[in-house]
């Protein structure tokens, strides 16, 4: 079967980019050996640590393209986390024997295709490279540099130092944290090395490690990541959520998250709905903002049951 040739070169720089050249031959034999929906490949080459190949359909990939010739590049080898590439058409020169393709009905001459991928380098995170301390969390193991942890959060910085000083910790020691999922350490410390969160394309897990982390960054005092997790919860704010929210952001000092869930609550036909619904909301209301329940109280009816709890709260 014809293969294809091709020729390719690493750019280089802050992605793996390859410019490819594929030389293919034999265009109507290719076309007539090969049935719409089969393919030929390229031999594999390495991109961003990972096999890749050149893909080449002479009638088309699929029965609504079997007039078209198609072209992919396909991912070969196995990840373990999603990356990003990127590719575009750069060239399409046609050879034969000096005429051109457009004008021959049989072309069966020499054509190449230019191809340009864009690889994000794949590069190992920062806290497994050199470490000096390693923390144990939920039965998980994790390492990191001590330098980094004590001068992101005063917290760490003590238990690392000062606390391991005192109890004769050696640089091979393992700190277990107790009370943290695995998954959520694992995040805060993709926080601490980069200033940002992993990516999470489901918004309910979003918000359920925001929560979490929020804990976390208000145990280890990091407050950067606890405004970003705060600043994702004021999205999921709304009549079923806003009492919990509230609850939450009282507990552990969340000033943002607090005024967001008050501004919410500020109409009163919705404090209504929310209180009817929770009693105790009202209690909390009237310690975080006082003046949310006089409004509720000249906006309820004089016979409203709600009106002798209200009187409770002044």
């Amino acid at each position: 079967m014809p293969a294809l040739d091709f020729a390719s070169a690493n750019v280089g720089g802050a992605v793996d980019r390859f410019e490819l050249v594929f030389i293919i031959d034999l265009y109507w034999h290719m076309k007539q050996l090969l049935r719409n929906g089969q393919q030929i490949a390229s031999p594999p080459f390495k991109a961003g640590g990972c096999s890749w190949s050149f893909r080449y359909y002479p009638n088309g990939v699929t029965s609504s393209c079997k007039d078209y010739i198609s072209f992919f590049v396909a991912l070969d080898s196995g990840v373990s986390k999603p990356i990003k590439a990127w590719s575009r058409f750069t060239t399409a020169a046609i050879f034969s024997s000096g005429r051109s393709f457009w004008r021959r009905r049989r072309f069966d001459g020499c054509f190449t295709v230019g191809w340009e991928i864009c690889v994000e380098r794949a590069t190992p995170p920062q806290h497994l490279l050199d470490t000096d301390v390693t923390f144990e969390v939920g039965g998980e193991a994790f390492s990191a540099h001590r330098s980094v942890l004590a001068a992101r959060s005063p917290v760490l910085e003590a238990e690392l130092f000062f606390s391991a000083a005192r109890e004769g910790a050696t640089a091979g020691d393992c700190i277990q944290i107790d009370g943290m999922l695995p998954q959520v350490f694992e995040s805060l410390l993709h926080f601490v090395y980069t200033d940002s969160l992993p990516e999470m394309t489901d918004e309910t897990e979003e918000s359920m490690m925001a929560e979490h982390l929020l804990v976390a960054a208000d145990r280890f005092h990091l407050q950067g990541l606890k405004l970003i997790c705060e600043e994702i919860l004021c999205r999921d704010i709304n009549e079923d959520t806003v009492a919990k929210i509230l609850r939450f952001a009282v507990q552990h000092q969340c000033c943002l998250l607090r005024d967001a869930c008050i501004e919410f609550l500020e109409d009163p036909p919705v404090l209504q709905a929310v209180v009817a619904n929770d009693n105790d909301l009202l209690g909390l209301v009237a310690k975080t903002c006082p003046v949310l329940l006089k409004e509720l109280w000249d906006y309820d009816e004089d016979d409203d049951p709600m009106q002798d709890e209200l009187a409770l709260c002044f």
